[in-house]
């Protein structure tokens, strides 16, 4: 896999939502719970993310409800989430490191 570039705050999060199949409203709202409220996505915002990770490969459409469309993130989007956990790990160890040494 090539290298990636950081993730913004709501992909990663769309793509933490994810891990279990989902509909849009869903991912809004699981969003915003699982920051306190601090991170609302529009659904503008939601929609263009989707297709784009629709698109790079990174979730799937899942089928189990036909009245509504639900994703899944495929195998690809939770190599790039491990990754950007990783990248995230790195910025505050170093950050601590200098904050505290």
């Amino acid at each position: 896999m090539s290298k990636q570039n950081a993730l913004t705050e709501p992909v990663y999060y769309i793509l933490l939502s994810l891990l279990t199949p989902m509909h849009g409203y869903g991912i809004m709202q699981n969003v915003k719970k699982l920051t306190n409220d601090r991170v609302n996505i529009g659904a503008g915002t939601l929609y263009g993310a989707i297709n784009t990770l629709l698109s790079k490969g990174f979730i799937a459409e899942y089928k189990s409800d036909p009245s509504k469309k639900e994703y899944i993130i495929t195998d690809d989007g939770r190599s790039v989430l491990s990754a950007e956990l990783t990248r995230l790990k790195e910025l505050v160890k170093n950050g601590e490191e200098l904050l505290e040494g």
